[in-house]
């Protein structure tokens, strides 16, 4: 052991510590212990450890170790994507990843790529060098142009000591071509393996579905990190968002709201560009941008409706909207609305009719509304049937129907999500991620009269994105006329459901 940093007692130690349970279940705990926050003379001088978006990666992938843990087969793959402004700190946390993953596993496999060759190179590769070198255990590795293996020493101990194989140990720097995506197929490791995609927004689909065979054999450590600006909105990263979203775990980071960050420079950009302009989405809001002129509801027009917390208006009526779904991947949501603030979204999936019913008519009970409206298209026509049966007033909406402003809109679907675009302007909606996506998926066509027409659901899956089913229940709430509060029940009010006592009609419902 000549090339230790420490004595033998010592090293002993950091290793008893690093292989521990504490640190190998914890990245966070790992990322604390081993680097050197606040100490005088180190460039984490004057830093106290992560930012807390970073903070709270750490500790949720500690959550996806914790419930591997209580397993013994079947374990769960963690899929993880973050989409994010510009110059928060994606290319640190990728470093402390998967120091973490080669510390504390010892034999398991990281694999890191980037949008392209010089990303990989000069931005990715130079960060994880840069965090390698200031770690308690630096000493453990060496480093290549784009490669970290183990130093010969420490394989030698674990393959003499412990008997446990080092071949596939370290972190690769992988390189991919669109021209031969298979040559990117990689190491199956029993030990684990992570891989991250940095800049991922720019990695061909063909590398992501090669990618998905690392992950064939079934071990409880396998991890497959995203970080990127949204700067597509298309292709794979873009669809672990949409229509991919219930296999990813997803965020989306302001690059506003990270401390540390400079909020001049991101107000420049808004104020050079626009609020609204590609360059404001993508490297401020970490929004996926705009299709263009025939994306229906902008991203920041649903940012502005989730940033509101408006109070309830206990006068302004309350409406109820079902979008309902029997199997696949679609959902039963149930929107509720009152006024300009939606009170709760509920989503089922796997349901038969008469289950969903059941679940329409607790709402019912729960909100008691002054109007429900469910689409009655296929599946929803027997629901409206059985609900009208059991003498519930149901306002059953057939979105092919005709609008009543024809002029504008080609039938009854765009129309009531145009009442909906409008209200958003001063609504407030939940921090609902199905249903952000779900309203700034479907784009527009005009007919040949001037007319507005929605992307169908059929057209959006075409696409790869999911059909928007939270979306479409709220813009069932605008599908009729109904009363202001002085005909509307108070949710603690007694009076029963069918009784109408129709006063000031308002389509917005405030």
């Amino acid at each position: 052991m000549q090339n230790l940093r420490y004595s033998p007692q010592d090293e002993q130690m950091l290793m008893t510590h690093l292989w521990s349970s504490q640190l190998k279940n914890d990245p966070l705990a790992f990322v604390m212990y081993v680097f050197p926050w606040g100490k005088a003379g180190t460039p984490l001088e004057k830093h106290r450890g992560p930012r807390r978006w970073q903070k709270k990666v750490l500790r949720d992938i500690g959550t996806h170790v914790a419930r591997n843990a209580g397993k013994t087969s079947m374990y769960d793959v963690l899929r993880m994507a973050r989409a994010s402004g510009r110059g928060i700190g994606k290319s640190a946390l990728v470093s402390w990843l998967v120091h973490w993953m080669v510390s504390t596993r010892i034999g398991s496999t990281a694999i890191v790529s980037a949008n392209s060759e010089s990303q990989l190179r000069s931005v990715t590769w130079a960060e994880i060098t840069k965090w390698l070198s200031m770690a308690l255990n630096s000493h453990w590795f060496e480093i290549s142009a784009t490669r970290v293996i183990p130093a010969k020493w420490l394989t030698d101990l674990v393959e003499q000591d412990l008997k446990l194989g080092t071949r596939y140990w370290g972190v690769e720097g992988k390189l991919w071509s669109s021209e031969n995506p298979d040559s990117y197929a990689g190491v199956h490791n029993f030990a684990g393996v992570m891989l991250v995609f940095d800049e991922s927004s720019g990695i061909p689909d063909s590398i992501w579905s090669v990618a998905a065979g690392f992950f064939t054999e079934d071990t409880p450590n396998r991890f497959w990190l995203a970080f990127s600006n949204p700067r597509r909105n298309s292709g794979y990263f873009y669809e672990c968002f949409n229509s991919k979203r219930d296999f990813w775990d997803t965020d989306t980071i302001d690059a506003r709201s990270v401390e540390g960050t400079d909020v001049e420079f991101y107000k420049s950009i808004i104020d050079e560009y626009g609020p609204e302009s590609y360059q404001a989405n993508v490297e401020v809001y970490g929004a996926f941008p705009d299709s263009g002129e025939d994306l229906f509801i902008s991203p920041s027009l649903v940012e502005g409706a989730m940033g509101r917390a408006l109070e309830i208006d206990p006068l302004a009526p309350i409406t109820v909207g079902v979008d309902p779904a029997r199997f696949g991947a679609d959902s039963t949501v149930i929107v509720v609305r009152q006024g300009r603030k939606v009170l709760e979204i509920r989503k089922y999936q796997g349901e038969d009719t008469m289950e969903i019913v059941g679940r329409v008519i607790d709402a019912i009970e729960d909100f008691r509304p002054a109007m429900v409206a469910v689409d009655e298209g296929g599946l929803g026509a027997g629901i409206v049937d059985r609900l009208k049966e059991q003498r519930y007033k149901i306002k059953g909406v057939n979105f092919a129907s005709k609008p009543r402003n024809h002029m504008m809109y080609v039938n009854k679907r765009a129309e009531i999500w145009g009442l909906m675009r409008d209200w958003l302007k001063e609504g407030d909606i939940p921090q609902d991620k199905y249903l952000k996506k779900d309203l700034v998926g479907p784009t527009t066509k005009y007919d040949s009269k001037g007319a507005m027409q929605l992307e169908s659901k059929q057209d959006m899956k075409k696409r790869g994105l999911a059909s928007p089913d939270a979306a479409d229940a709220l813009a069932l709430t605008f599908s009729h006329p109904v009363a202001s509060r002085g005909g509307g029940y108070r949710n603690n009010e007694k009076k029963s459901y069918n009784t109408q006592n129709m006063a000031t009609l308002s389509w917005m419902g405030a």
